[in-house]
């Protein structure tokens, strides 16, 4: 069985995810490093350790489904699910559209999740939080109840805050500060 290798996984982040130079993030502020964690969560053995971490830490809280933002979320999804299903675990994951299509449901959220259902937004880097705020809105509205958000990384950056103004819990695998960076 796959057992989570913290250390491994932070070997990986540092190999795959962590870049050096001049970036603009998502929130708009301008940073010198970069955390692209689809390089990770697209590796098999990323794959792997971020499902083995995260379902680590949603051990007490049994959610019925996982997911988050499109397309961040959809690798970590994937992998938790698969993880957990070899593990005869039983898990859904659900996707977050950023915007419903014209056709077919025309959902917000894809994916076997029902209203009612216990949900972790799963993401791969959170800054400010505002791809999952977003998401968490989305999940609200269509009635499922949103217990968590769970992270690979946290920059530190304003993120556990807005979701505490939500009144959601969040937790991640690691913080820059675990790298020796600063928000």
């Amino acid at each position: 069985m796959v057992a989570y290798d913290r250390n491994r996984l932070m070997e990986l982040v540092r190999a795959h995810a962590l870049q050096f130079g001049e970036f603009r993030l998502a929130s708009g502020k301008m940073a010198t490093y970069y955390v692209d964690c689809r390089k990770l969560t697209l590796t098999a053995e990323g794959a792997v350790q971020v499902a083995a971490g995260m379902l680590e830490r949603l051990a007490e809280i049994r959610p019925d489904a996982v997911g988050g933002m499109a397309i961040g979320a959809d690798p970590i999804t994937a992998a938790i699910i698969t993880l957990a299903g070899v593990r005869g675990e039983s898990l859904k994951g659900f996707i977050v559209r950023k915007e419903a299509k014209a056709h077919g449901t025309g959902r917000d959220v894809e994916g076997p999740v029902l209203p009612g259902d216990r949900v972790v937004v799963v993401e791969d880097v959170v800054t400010t939080g505002g791809s999952s705020i977003q998401a968490i809105g989305k999940l609200r509205a269509a009635g499922i109840e949103v217990e968590k958000v769970l992270a690979i990384l946290d920059r530190q950056a304003g993120g556990r805050e807005a979701f505490a103004a939500e009144g959601v819990a969040f937790e991640s695998l690691f913080t820059i500060a675990d790298f020796g960076l600063e928000p």
